[in-house]
């Protein structure tokens, strides 16, 4: 046998495809973990692209139809019930009966293609949807219509609590709005949030309270006081219901959850009628006994018919549910602000809180039509406009 050095050249040959295996094994190996690294990187980045209005969120894998449409429903449910009768009062109750549906079913329209598009991208946020779809600029617009959405909306907020401190302890309100913007900001700051499942519980109670006003309306309702019809309000009764119907950011969740498409689009049909319902209910209700005279925070006109009793549930209603919505909807869009264009936590705070804070002690204070004003730019761009377009844009490219 040939030798090099005293060593078979055979053996030379073995040990030097051994040598070159093991390199090549490593390099593998190297290459592997880089791209198993590059893999969670993305996939963090794509977790900045969520966008959500709302701090409930599907907290398990996987989950029932019933689960599914509480968690659908508890994001609809929310200090915007409050204003719906006071916009259906511009209008008579014909007239915001028949928006108040049409919206529902438009509502419905633009979430099923959200659920389409989602359920494509195997689950994919509206943000990213919007990215997808409309290129960069459409992650964009997404993140500044839930923007817009969320500044209407605080500043509403701030006009109804300023309303129920000022019935509440005598001071005015202005000052009422202060000293609840400064608390719950605060809370806000120190993320001091309830969990999803504790946030969907609140809106559950709200919702059985709100059936419960409803009941107390019934024995002073009269026909004639909602029989008119004013088309001048149309606007205002069309933002109101938009943004008390808007559920869209959870709903890649909710597919998620469901793993199904076709389950998904079941429970999204109940999801929108079973409010729809309940709304209608409520907002006739206050249309029949006040008429043209509905406040503009609903519940606080009961006390023109229980006295105190009427007083207190008509401002502990408004209380619990826009202090809820306040810090939901502001711990949602401070974390947008951080996750979608990385800012630093005291920033994104500021952002979302004082812009509100500083038209609002500039003089705009209507709790309803500030809601509308949130309802006809925010949330239609978010809920309705965009999604359209996302559709168009695909139908066009095949």
């Amino acid at each position: 046998m040939p030798v090099s050095d005293g060593v078979p050249r055979s053996k030379v040959t073995t040990s030097h495809g051994h040598y070159y295996a093991e390199r090549v094994a490593l390099a593998r190996r190297k290459k592997l973990r880089r791209k198993a690294t590059l893999i969670q990187l993305m996939r963090k980045r794509k977790g900045v692209a969520a966008i959500r209005t709302s701090t409930i969120r599907v907290e398990k894998a996987h989950i029932s139809k019933s689960e599914a449409l509480a968690i659908l429903i508890g994001t609809q449910i929310g200090a915007g019930v409050l204003g719906l009768p006071y916009a259906a009062s511009k209008v008579g109750l014909i007239p915001a009966l028949g928006v108040l549906i049409g919206v529902m079913l438009l509502m419905l329209g633009t979430a099923f293609i959200v659920l389409r598009f989602s359920a494509e991208m195997g689950g994919a946020q509206m943000s990213t949807i919007a990215s997808r779809t409309l290129g960069k600029a459409g992650g964009w617009l997404m993140y500044l219509s839930i923007t817009l959405m969320s500044f209407g909306a605080l500043l509403a907020y701030m006009a109804g609590m300023g309303q129920v401190f000022a019935s509440l302890f005598g001071v005015s309100e202005t000052i009422g709005g202060a000293i609840f913007w400064v608390l719950a900001s605060l809370v806000v700051y120190h993320g001091l949030e309830a969990s999803g499942k504790t946030e969907l519980i609140m809106s559950y109670i709200m919702l059985a309270l709100f059936i419960g006003v409803t009941f107390m309306l019934v024995p002073h309702a009269k026909l004639e006081n909602g029989l008119y019809a004013d088309l001048s309000g149309l606007l205002s009764i069309m933002g109101v219901a938009i943004f008390a119907l808007g559920c869209h950011t959870i709903i890649p969740d909710v597919y998620k959850g469901l793993g199904s498409y076709e389950k998904t689009r079941k429970v999204l049909v109940l999801a929108f009628l079973i409010p729809t319902v309940i709304y209608a209910v409520f907002m006739a209700s206050f249309l029949l006994v006040f008429g043209r005279g509905t406040p503009e925070v609903a519940t606080q006109g009961l006390e023109s018919l229980y006295g105190r009793a009427g007083w207190l549930v008509g401002n502990l209603i408004p209380l619990l549910a826009i202090t809820t919505s306040y810090i939901g909807i502001a711990l949602a869009q401070q974390s947008n602000s951080e996750e979608f264009v990385r800012l630093r936590k005291p920033i994104a705070w500021a952002l979302t809180v004082v812009p509100p804070a500083i038209v609002y002690f500039a003089g705009v204070r209507n709790f309803a039509d500030v809601l509308a004003f949130a309802g006809d730019t925010g949330d239609m761009l978010a809920f309705i406009v965009l999604p359209v377009l996302m559709w168009l844009s695909a139908k066009l490219r095949k």
